[in-house]
Parts: structure tokens; C-alpha cells; sequence
């Protein structure tokens, strides 16, 4: 009895500290995804033209994306999204991002992703459980700059534009049949249980005050292109 009793206890105490590890881990990647946004928009000629975030609908960051690999390449990461409510941002979202290519990759690449959904059709496929990036969602590579370029060519039906940051160098990217997916532990680790993206993305759920920084960071950036 007294063994059945202490195999509970350590059982009990694993979960604890599983979920106040989960907990901590989703914080982190709130506080870097506000960084990287920050990062972005104050370098000096760089960063997302004011045209393309006065127009978001979503703003989703995957801070320190694994790019790269052996023989084929291949994405994974881990990020948080926000979008346009009635009464301001969203409550974020958690995600995973992952894909291959193949062809010949050697070597490891840590990157920044923002992504900038532009569009209702971009913001239903995010409030989805799992969508594919030039599957299910169209997506290309976004201009840079304080001000994008007369040629409207991403103003189209394009639902996504795309960016990282890799080394202090800042550009589009290609996502293509790259799967996003709804991160169930990372939610329940935070939010106590699994609310859906749709429900958070829509302003059902109250922004917890782990995420005030990042959706005040995203606030931020998008006034400031208004201006």
C-alpha cells in the first residue's frame, strides 16, 4: 500500500512539473515572438512594408524556426498567432509549423517567421485545427521595406505573405507544403485546456496576462503603420 501510494505521489509531482514546464515554454515563446516583431520593425530600411500590416487580418511568429537538415530538407517550429477582433487582438493561439523539400541540405538554420494573413479567406484557414500552406492556403513571400513597391502582385488573392529572419538578414520566404497545426499541449499548458484556434482567434477567450506583451508588441507595429 504504501508503494502504491508513493508511485501516486511521483506520478502527481511528474505532472506538476510537466505542466509548469509546458506553462513556462509557452510563455517564452510569447515573449520572443513580441522580440522578433520588435527586432523586425526597428531595422533601419527593413522590416514589413506599413501597406501589408495597415491591412492585416492575423499576425502569426514562430521565433527561432529549424530550417535546414541531411540530404532533405526539411521545417519545424513552434509559434503563436493573433487576430483583428471587435474589440482589439485576439487571445493567441499556438501552433506548430512543419514541412520537407526534397534535394541536398546540409547543416542546421535557426529563422524567424512572421507570417501576415491578409485576407478573411487567409484568417478562416488559420482558425482551422491543421491547413497546408500552398495547399490549402495561398502564401508567397512578402515584400520588404518600409514601403512596398508600386507592383501590386501581393495585394492579389495571395491569403499569406511570408518572412524570416536569419543573421541580422531579413526577406520573404518560401513556405510552400508547409503543414500548420493547432498545438494542443502548448494551449492546454497555458489556458488549463484545449480552447480551438477558432474560438481563441475570435476573441471568445480573455487575453491572458502571459500574453499581454506580444499582443501589445503586434498593437504597437500596427498603429504605428496607420500612422
Amino acid at each position: 500500500m504504501k508503494k502504491l501510494m508513493f508511485l501516486l505521489a511521483m506520478l502527481s509531482l511528474g505532472t506538476l512539473c510537466w505542466a509548469g514546464s509546458g506553462r513556462q515554454d509557452a510563455t517564452d515563446r510569447l515573449d520572443n515572438a513580441a522580440k522578433v516583431l520588435n527586432a523586425i520593425m526597428n531595422a533601419p530600411d527593413q522590416g514589413i512594408p506599413q501597406e501589408v500590416l495597415q491591412n492585416a487580418k492575423c499576425v502569426a511568429v514562430v521565433p527561432n524556426m529549424i530550417k535546414g537538415g541531411f540530404i532533405f530538407g526539411g521545417k519545424h517550429g513552434k509559434g503563436v498567432a493573433t487576430c483583428r477582433t471587435a474589440n482589439g487582438w485576439s487571445a493567441p493561439a499556438f501552433f506548430t509549423v512543419g514541412g520537407g523539400s526534397a534535394g541536398l541540405q546540409i547543416g542546421l538554420e535557426g529563422v524567424d517567421l512572421v507570417m501576415i494573413i491578409q485576407n478573411q479567406k487567409g484568417m478562416e484557414h488559420l482558425l482551422a485545427s491543421k491547413f497546408q500552406i500552398g495547399g490549402d492556403a495561398s502564401a508567397a513571400a512578402g515584400p520588404v521595406g518600409r514601403h512596398a513597391s508600386a507592383n501590386t502582385d501581393w495585394k492579389l488573392d495571395t491569403q499569406i505573405l511570408t518572412y524570416s529572419r536569419s543573421k541580422g538578414l531579413f526577406a520573404g520566404i518560401d513556405l510552400d507544403g508547409s503543414w500548420i497545426e493547432h498545438d494542443t499541449d502548448s494551449t492546454k499548458a497555458l489556458y488549463g485546456k484545449d480552447f480551438g484556434s477558432n474560438d481563441l482567434l475570435t476573441g471568445k477567450v480573455p487575453v491572458p496576462s502571459e500574453a499581454k506583451t506580444f499582443i501589445a508588441e503586434v498593437a504597437r507595429v500596427k498603429t504605428e503603420a496607420e500612422r
